[in-house]
């Protein structure tokens, strides 16, 4: 009697291995490559995927092989297992276990239900990248490309994703929200919708793969593998000689190399209707010690009755750099000589080594102290004496959101506020000169984000950027409209630096970072945090780090294409 034998990976936390098992008779109708089961392992049962299904290894007696225990669902299909393993070497995984439970159904699938697809005809469409505009809707483009063929679209946000799948629906479409409707989206249907997450989805005869807002850090996973959504999907569609189609107003670097000459751009109306009030603030001109980030343009729209206001900036507390007022040095740390910043109670604090001190310079003695750059508490007193009314201030850490008409705070402000008039970002160049190779792509994201908040031209919405520089490429792009300007320069310039998407980068944090680094035989180069490795491609840099030893003991983590670098 033919008999088969499955290799399971165990959903067992810090497993590297696979086990083969015997398939008894009684499954072998219902076990498939991907599906979860049941398997004992070291005294115990544990559930696991299968990963591959064979005959046994004639060099192995059969009678040694313990069989399967249980059959429990209906798993990830074959090709998103074999995408795996391909995400496995891209992400310098040493396991498959992470890309199998972002892959898997959230509860049990005894049977897949009938199919539910409507579109009957299959169309081509290109891939490539299309940017459109902040204030653009992808809802026509959507129920094109999905009236083309059976499509998975991918959106940073769950909220979003929901949204985009109701609407989709009203139109008449067969839609599985991810990963609620996981079964319906095995069964077959004609969109699949959901967030990063769903870019492991199933979609039988996948046609065509849709990533919106391309640019979003949210479809990076954040825990280890880190593995990119978008870059997921480029594979899987290759996989499937399915079309990928990745959707932004300000593509990266990444996408734009990918596309080659394959980007699509809006028309010179669209962008028109597209883009809210861009207003620069030239700064350029101001003494140094005199600065404030209260700027006349952003005091005539603070007084503007009725009119909603958000001030962004990425700085806490009361101020983060100070300078003595009669000898005009900065404050330092007396212990490492960081800067020092100043807390609420107005003691002075280091944020490296968390020495605290009085208001006194350490040159001088002087008390007299100049905020070069002012915190979201010190901001949010000002505004309120400029606007003549009360300001609330919201970060990461705000609770509920005050009632206000104006509020400050760092960019998750952003995410919180509704039917706002006006966006001013009192220090853009923290975020243009940020030490990090992204900061162009950053800064440009949050404009946009902030565009979509203030909405179009026609309802008064406007951007406000204070600059110090601003013709730095990302102000004349975004003066322009035109994101794929910025895209041009940034390219050449990575080039030049070996940075991604040319060559291959990780960043490794950790007190056995330089030597894990060392260890990879890759080219590297230590941080404050560890070391980042640089490879001339993402496979050779993924097996160096699957294949290289941890250290003994140690808690390495390891972020291939670091967002924030």
């Amino acid at each position: 009697m033919n008999r088969t034998v499955a290799r399971v990976v165990p959903n067992v936390t810090g497993l590297d291995k696979q086990f083969d098992y015997l398939v008894p008779d009684s499954m072998r109708d219902r076990v498939a490559v991907g599906s979860l089961v049941r398997v004992p392992l070291h005294g115990r049962r544990v559930g696991g995927w299968v990963v591959a299904l064979g005959a046994p290894d004639p060099a192995l007696p059969i009678e040694k092989l313990v069989p399967l225990a249980k059959w429990s669902s209906v798993g990830p299909p074959a090709e998103v297992v074999d995408l795996a393993r391909w995400a496995a070497v891209r992400w310098g995984a040493p396991r498959l276990r992470p890309f199998l439970v972002a892959a898997d159904p959230p509860t049990m699938v005894a049977a897949l239900p009938p199919a539910r697809r409507t579109v009957s005809t299959v169309q081509p469409v290109p891939s490539g990248v299309r940017r459109i505009t902040p204030l653009t809707d992808p809802l026509p483009m959507l129920i094109e490309i999905a009236r083309a063929g059976p499509a998975l679209v991918v959106h940073p946000t769950p909220a979003a994703a929901r949204a985009i799948a109701n609407r989709l629906r009203k139109v008449g479409l067969r839609v599985a929200l991810m990963p609620d409707e996981w079964a319906q989206a095995a069964a077959g249907v004609d969109v699949v919708v959901g967030s990063r997450g769903a870019v492991w989805a199933p979609c039988p005869d996948l046609h065509t793969v849709v990533v919106l807002d391309e640019h979003d850090d949210s479809l990076q996973e954040e825990r280890t593998p880190t593995w990119h959504a978008r870059d997921v999907a480029i594979e899987r569609a290759a996989r499937a000689a399915a079309a990928c189609v990745l959707v932004s107003p300000c593509p990266t670097a990444t996408a734009v190399r990918w596309a080659g000459d394959r980007v699509q751009r809006p028309t010179a109306s669209e962008t028109v209707a597209g883009w809210p009030f861009i207003e620069v603030v030239d700064r350029s001109d101001e003494e140094p010690w005199k600065r404030s980030l209260v700027s006349s343009a952003l005091i005539a729209q603070l007084r503007t009755p009725g009119r909603r206001v958000v001030c962004v900036i990425n700085t806490v507390g009361r101020a983060r750099l100070l300078a003595c007022r009669a000898c005009r040095s900065l404050q330092r740390c007396a212990h490492c000589d960081a800067a020092v910043s100043q807390r609420d109670d107005g003691v002075f604090e280091c944020k490296r080594c968390g020495t605290t001190r009085p208001v006194v310079c350490q040159q001088c003695g002087s008390s007299a102290m100049a905020n070069v750059k002012p915190g979201v508490t010190r901001l949010r007193e000002e505004l309120e004496a400029a606007a003549n009314r009360p300001v609330a201030s919201v970060t990461g850490d705000t609770g509920s959101l005050p009632d206000a008409d104006v509020y400050v705070g760092t960019e998750a402000v952003l995410h919180r506020v509704r039917g706002i008039d006006v966006v001013a970002f009192l220090d853009f160049d923290a975020e243009l000169l940020a030490p990090r190779y992204r900061a162009g792509e950053h800064a440009m994201a949050l404009v946009v984000r902030a565009s979509r908040l203030v909405g179009s031209r026609e309802r008064g919405g406007r951007v406000l950027l204070q600059t110090f520089v601003p013709g730095h490429d990302v102000v004349r792009a975004i003066l322009r409209a035109d994101p794929g300007e910025l895209a041009v320069g940034e390219l050449a310039r990575r080039r030049l630096l070996g940075l991604p998407p040319f060559r291959a980068l990780a960043a490794v944090e950790g007190a056995d970072a330089v030597e894990f680094a060392t260890a990879t035989g890759l080219e590297f180069a230590t941080t404050a945090k560890g070391a980042l490795v640089r490879a001339e491609t993402w496979q050779e840099l993924g097996r160096a780090l699957a294949e290289t030893p941890r250290p003994k003991g140690s808690r390495l983590r390891v972020e291939v294409d670091p967002p924030r670098q």
